[in-house]
């Protein structure tokens, strides 16, 4: 099981006015001090913009950069996206996944529009074509599922599974809050998994953020991501099935965080990185002993209630 840390587990996000942004000395130093050898890149602007630099400065962390979190606008058919991509790939470097977020165009997570049949379209190609360019060039880009983009409920997953062929990024977190059971995807459609984010959530508040009652934003400020362990996802049994079907990719733990100030030396993000670290520990999931399983093409038009989970309710 290959582990890497992220920095929106201690708050660096792209949203403006997302909250304090921690120091990057401080936030690579707390993952070297936890023993975490690997990381994404983090917002733009956190890391030095030079690879050379940027590479330097994360070896000196005895840190390995393993992907990037990389919005773009895939929906518009008057914006072309591959430039961006294009950069976003070479700006990363050899080894690394680019994993896409199907950003509205908008600021933050909190709203989105409606996408007609012109912008799928539009959406679904552009998901192809990024997913050949970075393969033509020995690489894996991946869509996220994510809370506030044009890909975030159920339904929105499986035209993606079903109409192009970029494989996912698993987020417990996203998934289980647009309504779509990360367990159930594990189970079924691990052959299209490329690249884990682990989140626990708190699934009151979850269904308060699926139900407009709560703003994403908000929800994530009040504690919706816990440790893993401490919240209601099934980790431990979403992992098992991943490796059980074979996945080789990296599990980036990431419980999004909002501070409102710079927390006391070894505390704040830190404290509960160590506690996810320590649930895989006593999980026994950082060893890969597991029996291998036969695995069948999902048919995600006929989960079932009790596959389908959280998905039955969403809206």
């Amino acid at each position: 099981m290959r582990i890497a840390g992220a920095p929106i587990s201690w708050g660096v996000c792209e949203v403006p006015g997302w909250g304090h942004q921690l120091a990057p000395d401080r936030v690579l130093a707390e993952m070297r001090d936890l023993g975490i050898t690997a990381t994404e890149l983090g917002p733009a602007g956190f890391l030095p913009i030079g690879r050379d630099e940027r590479d330097e400065l994360l070896e000196s962390y005895g840190l390995e950069l393993i992907g990037g979190f990389v919005p773009v606008v895939l929906h518009d058919p008057a914006y072309d996206p591959m430039p961006e991509a294009r950069r976003a790939l070479d700006d990363l470097g050899e080894g690394t996944t680019l994993v896409l977020a199907a950003v509205t165009g908008l600021d933050g997570y909190d709203r989105r529009p409606a996408l007609d049949t012109k912008g799928w379209t539009t959406l679904l190609a552009n998901l192809d074509a990024i997913f050949a360019m970075a393969a033509d060039r020995g690489r894996c880009a991946v869509l996220h599922p994510h809370v506030g983009t044009m890909v975030e409920r159920r339904d929105e997953v499986e035209m993606v599974l079903g109409e192009c062929g970029i494989p996912l990024c698993l987020d417990t977190g996203h998934l289980l809050i647009g309504g779509t059971d990360p367990s159930w995807l594990a189970r079924t459609a691990a052959h299209r998994i490329a690249h884990v984010h682990l989140k626990d959530v708190d699934t009151q508040l979850a269904e308060q953020v699926r139900a407009g009652q709560t703003g994403y934003t908000e929800a994530v400020g009040a504690g919706m991501y816990r440790p893993l362990g401490r919240g209601d996802i099934d980790i431990a049994g979403i992992v098992r099935s991943l490796e059980n079907a074979g996945y080789e990719g990296w599990y980036v733990m990431e419980q999004d965080a909002v501070l409102t100030a710079e927390p006391a030396p070894g505390g704040g993000p830190y404290d509960d990185v160590r506690a996810s670290l320590e649930y895989l520990a006593e999980s026994d999931l950082t060893e890969s002993n597991l029996t291998e399983v036969d695995l069948t093409e999902p048919d995600l038009t006929d989960a079932g209630p009790a596959e389908a989970g959280l998905a039955e309710g969403a809206s």
